[in-house]
């Protein structure tokens, strides 16, 4: 490259075909202002290293989402990196990472394979990835390495059912010039490769090509090209375009005199051409043979991706990537598809796909607690077969599990195993318990078993299948009502306030539509305002005596009545319940009074409950470990004073199951959040989120309720819980005060409409007067009685008969004495 850029000097140089010669090549060209142009140097650090460097190739980043897109479809959870310990094996690595990250996937283990490797240590590495649990392994190796890793991976039985090899396209390219042994051993392998799309051209050149290569390889069976062999051509025609629209007159360099030496580094002359050639490469567009040719920011621009399946003596198509669509089965992508891959043949000649640890291997260590009281609850419960000596393992928290587990698209083989010591006891507590998975000793750990913070640090849980907290259960104390306000406690301010609002309002109304009317609604302005105040009121107690003659006074006495009947009614249960239903309050209310008292406190042997309440600045002398309810319940009634505890702590599940066995006594209070009660697994195990979508199913559904049931019966709650009794508020009667606002609101506005209409005289008699005057006449006008109301006219009533009208005047049965006394009372009135 030295040679032709000083001796020759080359405006572009094609080539170097792989990174680490590039890395060189690419230097000298950015120091001369000449474009090297490389078709298979891979390495995606690169171009951003040398602006005069040209990849006319896809780089290895550019199939990672295609990988990672493969991972997440078939939901693997860890895999094993297989690569090369060179600059083209680190250079995918970053990418991949980032990728598995992004669908949560871990790398358990990354096998780098020296480019000096001899077979007996590939023997050893693989042995090393056999003894691990994951059985998905991404390879990005060269051609040679590729090889001799697949003829020994076949060897030691790696390449059967239950493992899956997803090779990038540096070995997918070529496996074309793979001998049939090596192909032979990589039966079930996928891989992507870029994919180039059939046409014309592309077919007519194959068959030149094929002719031409045999002539002058006759001995060679293989003859087709591989994607690096379109991307060299496409590359040619790229720098031919680029350099007919430059023009060749002027293609010189700059120091022309210097002394030719090839070895000389110190002074390589600089094209006058390059940067501008450079841009016309980079400006290039064609349709070539390779597909859309077009290289931008120094790199040929990502296009689709092929993932096929190595079967027979080559390759097989399953499906397509695209950065927009991500997998399926054709370029023309819909929305849905039933399938993304076609039918994929796995290593092993399987058809089952690889759920990425073994499936028929050794069976789940599953650690169970062993309780030794508090299994009466029956969470988990371990006994002995005194003839066997086996133990067997049942309650709630196994059930839910073996639930859980055939819940799986697979089968997970499992064996309980109690964690107990030789004489039958507990082996320690369940931290203890949940640190033997960290240990690997047991596989999982099944049981009541809280998710914390801590044991989180080591182990990963489930989705809690079972609800989370902590409470306290105290004893319940009686507290008396003595307030003398508590007859105002039944309806809230608000209320009251409405009530009396809308009692004046309706006074108000039935003293307009009596007034005029009706005697009882007459007399002196004290007598008004008694008579707005005291009617409604009256109608509380249904004490009112005076008669309504309006039948609009009627229609809204009669709503008012109603709704007084139904607030009368309200206040009377709600009052009575306040003065009658006793206040249980705990008997110590809070946390701080039991540690300010000193008084002593219970938790369950072995939980977390006992570092929980050190950390709430406990007395740990004043901490007493029970094992079963019927001890914590007769602590409970001894009280802190007598030897016993003030107070009883564990987890809401337990707290629940206590209430119900001695409802009645103690009343629970809520003191610290948890998640809940889940399976342990190790970290990173792939076992964790299929678990945990299957205990979502699980908790969505009814079988956790029936599960439940079995175990528990029907929890019913404490009759003698905690109860309060809630003020009435407005919006409880809003809807009764809209209906009786609302009827006499329209029963006024009738009334003065009529009054208005019939005294219409008064504004029209005079044009002299004034609103003001009009005014004072028509409310001097309302004030006098109505004397065509029938309630005004003079009658004689008959007692039995129908009344009779008599003309005290004219009438001759009336002695002259009577007639005088008639008309005095008469114009009396």
């Amino acid at each position: 490259a030295l040679d032709l850029i000083q001796n020759v000097e080359v405006q572009a140089i094609i080539g170097p075909q792989k990174s680490t010669e590039a890395t060189f090549i690419a230097n000298l060209g950015d120091r001369a202002q000449v474009p090297i142009i490389s078709f298979s140097a891979t390495s995606p650090f690169l171009t951003s290293r040398t602006p005069y460097f040209v990849q006319a190739t896809q780089i290895d980043s550019s199939q990672v989402n295609a990988i990672s897109s493969i991972i997440q479809a078939f939901k693997w959870r860890e895999v094993v990196l297989v690569y090369e310990n060179s600059d083209y094996g680190y250079g995918l690595v970053p990418y991949l990472l980032d990728a598995f990250g992004e669908i949560e996937t871990r790398v358990r283990y990354r096998s780098i394979i020296s480019l000096s490797i001899t077979d007996d240590e590939i023997l050893e590495e693989l042995a090393k990835v056999r003894n691990m649990s994951t059985r998905i392994f991404i390879v990005h190796l060269s051609l040679s390495l590729g090889s001799r890793l697949f003829l020994k991976v076949k060897s030691v039985g790696m390449m059967s059912e239950e493992y899956a090899w997803i090779t990038s396209y540096g070995l997918m390219n070529l496996l074309d010039s793979m001998d049939a042994p090596v192909i032979a051993s990589m039966q079930g392998v996928l891989g992507v490769k870029p994919y180039i799309p059939r046409s014309k051209e592309l077919e007519d050149f194959e068959v030149r090509w094929k002719r031409y290569f045999r002539m002058k390889n006759p001995y060679i069976e293989k003859t087709e090209l591989n994607a690096f062999g379109l991307w060299a051509y496409d590359t040619l025609w790229s720098l031919a375009m680029a350099t007919e629209r430059l023009g060749i007159t002027n293609l010189q360099f700059k120091n022309s005199a210097v002394r030719k030496n090839a070895t000389d580094i110190t002074n390589i002359r600089t094209s006058k051409t390059g940067r501008e050639l450079l841009k016309l490469i980079l400006d290039t567009k064609l349709t070539g043979l390779s597909g859309n040719f077009h290289l931008a920011n120094g790199r040929l621009q990502s296009a689709v991706f092929q993932i096929l399946n190595v079967i027979g003596k080559g390759e097989r198509q399953v499906a397509f990537w695209t950065p927009e669509h991500g997998i399926s089965q054709d370029l023309k992508w819909t929305s849905e598809e039933p399938n993304k891959f076609r039918s994929i043949i796995w290593p092993g000649d399987s058809t089952i796909i690889p759920k990425g640890w073994p499936r028929n291997g050794t069976k789940l260590r599953v650690g169970v607690p062993v309780k030794n009281g508090f299994n009466f609850f029956n969470l988990i419960k371990v006994a002995r077969d005194p003839y066997t000596k086996k133990s067997k393992v049942s309650g709630y928290c196994v059930d839910v599990f073996r639930s859980v587990m055939n819940a799986l698209p697979y089968v997970v083989p499992y064996d309980f195993f109690p964690f107990e010591k030789p004489d039958g006891s507990s082996a320690g507590s369940y931290n203890d318990l949940a640190y033997q998975v960290y240990l690997q000793k047991f596989d999982a750990v099944v049981g009541d078993i809280t998710i914390t913070a801590n044991r989180s640090l080591y182990v990963d849980f489930t989705l809690p299948y079972s609800e989370g907290g902590v409470s306290m259960i105290v004893p319940m104390a009686y507290e008396g009502r003595k307030n003398a306000w508590i007859f105002l406690k039944p309806l809230t301010k608000d209320l009251w306030l409405t009530s009396a609002a809308f009692l004046i309002f309706t006074g108000l109304v039935i003293w307009v539509l009596e007034h005029r009317i009706n005697k009882a609604f007459r007399g002196p302005p004290s007598q008004h305002v008694g008579m707005i105040c005291w009617f409604p009121l009256s109608t509380i107690v249904f004490a009112h005596r005076e008669r309504v003659v309006s039948n609009l006074t009627r229609f809204v006495v009669t709503i008012w009545v109603f709704v007084v009947f139904v607030l009368n009614s309200s206040y009377t249960a709600s009052l009575s319940s306040i003065l009658t239903v006793a206040s249980l309050q705990p008997a110590v209310p809070s946390i701080q009074e039991l540690i300010e008292n000193g008084y002593n406190v219970g938790y369950q042997q072995g939980s977390f409950i006992a570092d929980l309440l050190i950390q709430l600045d406990f007395d740990e002398s004043k901490l007493k470990p029970y094992n079963s309810p019927d001890e914590c319940n007769d602590a409970l009634l001894k009280g802190s004073q007598n030897g016993g505890i003030a107070a009883f702590f564990d987890t809401s599940t337990y707290i629940k199951l206590f209430l119900a066995q001695y409802c009645g006594n103690y009343i629970a209070v809520p003191i610290h959040k948890t998640d809940g009660i889940g399976f342990v697994f190790p970290k990173g195990s792939p076992l964790v989120a299929d678990v945990s979508r299957a205990i979502l199913n699980l908790t969505e559904g009814n079988m956790i309720t029936e599960i439940e049931r079995s175990h528990f019966g029907v929890l019913t709650a404490c009759s003698d819980s905690k109860k309060s009794s809630s003020s009435l508020s407005f919006n409880d009667f809003r809807g009764l005060f809209i209906i009786t606002g609302s009827v006499s609101g329209f029963a006024l506005f009738t009334f003065l409409a009529v009054f208005l209409y019939n005294h219409m005289h008064v504004f029209s008699s005079s044009s002299e007067n004034t609103l003001w005057l009009r005014a004072r006449r028509i409310f001097k006008q309302f004030d006098e009685r109505d004397l065509s109301s029938h309630h005004f006219k003079k009658t004689k009533i008959d007692r039995g008969k129908p009344m009779e009208v008599i003309d005290v005047k004219a009438s001759p049965e009336l002695s002259n004495f009577n007639r005088r006394k008639c008309l005095r009372k008469a114009n009396t009135m």
